[in-house]
């Protein structure tokens, strides 16, 4: 789990602000505390209600051998993409996550045969073969996506290294609530409903400079 949560993992991460970058310019995200406060609610009401969701449901259908319910989850994450960047993100992503499964999975490319990987995805099947628990699985997703974004800020607002960790350190305390959230998801409560997030990313597209792919 330690090493799938790693930002150093060769999927490109480190490249996304996921609307970081927009909101400093037109949300008004210019410190510190509007920084964590920006990420806290990403956390909260966009990746527990669903990708954090798709990746528990994603660990239990590989654990149980489901290909038909993968691919359903693999679906939703795609139709759920709300701008084109953010698109472009899970499909490079769960491609290069794919790439680094081959390297240790014999059978990645066969379980993934015709099926364009998300992240969250590629990422449930590394967890689900860990032998890990599903929601030790969410917390190590959720805790990479909170240090990649947490980088983001820091290039993005800027802020120096040490309001990075205590941002980083407020994420992590609020990461387990989000979890247990994602758990209690169904397929009637899993949702994306970020209008705000998702006009910054279609803005971002025509940002006049940019550090980040989204």
């Amino acid at each position: 789990m330690i090493w799938l949560a790693s930002p150093a993992l060769p999927v490109g991460g480190f490249s996304y602000s996921e609307g970081v970058e927009a909101a400093v310019e037109w949300a008004g995200v210019r410190g510190e505390a509007d920084a964590a406060g920006w990420l806290a609610d990403q956390l909260h009401l966009n990746l527990a209600p669903a990708d954090l969701a798709v990746v528990a449901e994603s660990i239990r259908a590989w654990q149980a051998g489901d290909g038909e319910r993968v691919r359903a989850l693999n679906t939703w994450v795609l139709a759920a993409r709300e701008s084109a960047e953010f698109l472009l993100q899970t499909e490079q992503m769960g491609r290069s996550f794919l790439e680094w499964l081959k390297l240790h999975h014999t059978d990645a490319a066969a379980c993934f045969d015709s099926l364009p990987a998300t992240y969250p995805v590629a990422f449930a099947f590394a967890a689900a073969r860990s032998g890990a628990g599903v929601a030790d699985g969410c917390l190590a997703y959720a805790f990479g996506w909170a240090e990649n974004m947490t980088a983001a800020a820091v290039k993005a607002v800027p802020l120096g290294q040490s309001a990075g960790q205590r941002i980083l350190a407020r994420l992590a305390r609020e990461i387990p609530a989000a979890v247990q959230d994602a758990l209690a998801r169904t397929d009637d409560t899993r949702q994306v409903f970020s209008p705000m997030l998702a006009v910054l990313s279609a803005r971002h597209e025509t940002q006049y400079s940019r550090l980040f792919r989204s």
